[in-house]
Order: C-alpha cells, then structure tokens, then sequence
C-alpha cells in the first residue's frame, strides 16, 4: 500500500495529507490543503487524474483544498453530519466507495470532532492503510475541545471507543494520520516511520488504558492552549472558501497608504527576520518572523477576518501570501520598499534591544523580569529559575507580569520577539533573549530540568 500513498507534509501546521494512486489513471485526495498545487503536480508525475477529495473531518487548522479541487471537476467526499454548503458526496460508517483498484471504507470516529471519520482503504478485500485525520495519531490522539468545554468530555469519550475501533483492524494495516507531531490540534504525539496498527498499540499511551475514565482524565489533562482562529475556520470550511484561483496577489502600498490603513485599524506584522525587526521597526509593528510557525502564530495574534499589512522582503511575498491564505487570512497588503521606504518617508520606527544570555542573567540578578512565554509542556523539559511564566497566547490576550523591565524568552527566540513587541505597545521597556534557551543552554547557565 505504501507505494500507492504519496504524502504531502504541511510543516508550517504540523499536518500531512494523502494523494493516493488508485490505479487506471486515477488519484484520490485525502485532506488537502487549500493550496493544491503540490498535490497537482505528484498527479502530474503520475500521469493521474485527481477524480475525488476525502476529508476526514471539518478542519479547525486550515482551510481545506476539497473546493479547490471540485472546482477543476473534482468529486468531494465528506462524512455524514460533516453538512456543508457546496456540492459534495457524503459517506456514512461502513460505507464503501470504490476508486479504481481501491476501495475507501467510511469508518465512524467521532471525538476530535462529532463527525470524524477514517477511511479505511481496502484493496482485494484487505485493509491495506487507514487515514486516520484527527482521530489515532501517532503516539497519541486529536484533542477534543475545540467545540467549547461543553462539549469537550462527551467527545473525550467518543475518542476512547474510536480508537478502540481502529486498534481492532488488522495488525498490518498502515496507519496514516493528518495531524502530527508539533500540531496544535493534538493531545500528544511522536513521530514512527512506517507506522502500523501493530506499532500503534505497543507504543501509543492512550491505547494501552482500557478504562473509560481514565482515558477520558489522561487525554484532556493532556491539551494545551490552541490558536484563537480555530474558533473560526470550520465555519468557514462549511461555507466554502474563496477560490484561491479568483484572487489576485496582495497589493503593495506606499508607506502612507500603510500608515493610514494601520490608522483605521489594519495589523502591521513585521515577518522579516527577528534581528532586522529588532534593530528597527514601524512603531506598533507586531513581529511574526516568515518561518514554518508564521501561519499559526498570524492567526494567534490578529483576530480573525482583520486586515493584515505584511512587511518582508519582495522575493517572500508569494510564500506569505500562501501561508496565511491557508488558515484563511485573505485580506492581505504588502509595505512596498520595506524600512526604507518607511523611514523615507518620515514615519516613526522604534527598536527592541536583544541580550544575550550572560547580559540577561546579570539583569535578571540585578532585578529585571525573565518573562519565559513557551507553552506549558515546553516547561516540563526545562526551566530557567526564576523566569516567571506566560505562554505567548496568553500575552497576545492581554496578561502581562508587574515589572518596571521584562526581558522576554522563548525556545530560540521568534515567539519571545512577537512578546516584546507586544509588550512595547503597551509602553513596557522589554528586550528579547537572543537566541532564547537553547542559547542558555549553550552558555551553560543554570537550568533546572
């Protein structure tokens, strides 16, 4: 079967999706991403036509490629109750779908979200794979809050028998989820080449509690905090988005154009690298430096449907433009000229002062504040003593420590920057750990594991 699955993996959001070689020509697509083209061009080199779309679930994480595809005659298969307002093909638990010399098999796990579905891929009769989605993840599972705490145990629950229901399949069957290792969307995760239903139950944690409740109190006290446009895009995923193929590239604005649109209440996010933003930025600017993490922390900082007004250097553009029209940032500008152009035009820049890790030990010892902004279970492995903890969303929502000086640290340092930026706006005196703790690390200051 491996050599019929061809994965497309999504660095910037933890994900992988599927093309699948069924044979005679043809190809299916299992989770796309909004943006197709690398799907497109494996069919290519296959001499295949993609003829179906399946996703396993109404996406939080991105938005999905299944309309982009229809609109090049593509069909779209959704589960039952997945309900979305543009023409697709629903496939209910235990139905079967046969594509070529392959057979999709609907099989029912709700949990990471209510209308979950796998599909189990059969070929002769035999389950060969099964994509998984949110459901069984390698070494793990799909959290089950995003629907609101209401909700959140009901779906723990339905995730417990799902996975049950998938370690029943045969022990060669290859396992093939969309959410991995570094994704938001997960309780816990590692990574395992060449992953089996036989692999799975001797390593995966939560595979080996047999007992509801405690399944229920290991997987929920697992979940981390989870960027705020979640909440957003599963509407926007049932009502279609825009073609990507309709929208023409983000324009490119005179400083005074930006300044005026900032005026009126657009985001200025700085994506260059963190040392250029540091050394000089339009003040108010936000730094989300252009990295595999910039869609994520994007749709972390700026409320949903906001305008963005990105500077980064012009051979980028297409990549920004693409990473943020993936979790359905649409409403995109470009500063044209950069920094230059800005300072060209008499507009006001400031600067965020980066310390290394000795400087920021004697500071910190002098009585400044270490603000550590990682996520909760980055802590668990390390922890610098005396840092007072934040993670990044919850100083994007507001919360901010008593302290006359901050110096604000990450792992390496980008999520610290996009802090001290925040911070300034809010009339702080921050600088950014360079190179944040593995730069301590390095330097061989105190940790405490």
């Amino acid at each position: 079967m491996t050599t019929r699955v061809h994965p497309v993996r999504d660095d910037a959001l933890a994900n992988t999706s599927y093309l699948v070689d069924v044979g005679d020509g043809r190809a299916v697509a299992v989770d796309p991403p909004r943006d197709v083209d690398e799907h497109l061009a494996i069919a290519d080199r296959l001499a295949a036509e993609i003829v179906a779309t399946f996703d396993t679930h109404v996406h939080a994480d991105y938005v999905s490629g299944a309309t982009e595809l229809a609109a090049r005659g593509t069909e779209a298969v959704v589960p039952e109750g997945a309900r979305p307002r543009w023409p697709h093909r629903t496939i209910a638990d235990d139905e079967r779908l046969v594509f070529g010399e392959v057979t999709f098999r609907g099989l029912r796990t709700p949990g990471h979200t209510p209308e979950h579905m796998t599909y189990v891929v059969e070929v002769d009769g035999d389950p060969r794979g099964a994509f998984t989605g949110g459901s069984l993840i390698l070494g793990g599972a799909a959290r089950t809050d995003l629907l609101g705490d209401e909700r959140t145990e009901q779906l723990a629950r339905a995730q417990f028998h799902s996975l049950r229901r998938l370690g029943a399949l045969p022990d060669t069957t290859a396992l093939y989820p969309t959410h991995g290792a570094g994704s938001f969307c997960l309780a816990a995760a590692s990574t395992v080449e060449n992953a089996t239903v036989a692999s799975e139950r001797a390593t995966n944690p939560l595979l080996a509690i047999d007992d509801e409740d405690a399944f229920v109190e290991a997987l929920v006290n697992g979940f981390g905090s989870f960027p705020t446009y979640y909440r957003h895009l599963q509407a926007v995923n049932r009502a279609g988005p825009r073609p990507l193929a309709g929208m023409s590239p983000p324009p490119a604005l005179t400083a005074r154009e930006v300044a005026t649109r900032v005026e009126r209440g657009a985001w200025l996010v700085d994506a260059r690298p963190i040392d250029e933003w540091a050394a000089e930025h339009p003040v108010g600017a936000v730094s989300n430096e252009l990295r595999p993490a910039f869609p994520s922390w994007l749709g972390w900082v700026v409320p949903f449907g906001e305008p963005v007004i990105l500077i980064v250097d012009a051979e980028r553009r297409e990549e920004a433009t693409r990473l943020a029209r993936r979790i359905g940032y649409d409403d995109l500008a470009f500063l044209d000229g950069g920094m230059r152009a800005w300072r060209e035009a008499g507009l006001p820049s400031a600067a965020v002062e980066v310390v290394d890790p000795y400087a920021a030990h004697e500071r910190h010892e002098a009585g400044a504040l270490l603000l550590d902004v990682r996520q909760n279970a980055e802590l668990d492995a390390l922890r610098i003593p005396g840092a007072v903890h934040l993670e990044l969303g919850d100083v994007i929502a507001g919360a901010t420590p008593p302290a006359r000086e901050i110096i604000t640290l990450c792992g390496h340092g980008e999520r610290s920057a996009t802090a001290a930026s925040l911070l300034q706006q809010r009339g702080f005196r921050v600088a950014n750990l360079a190179g944040g703790t593995a730069a301590w690390l390095e330097a061989g200051l105190a940790v405490v594991r």
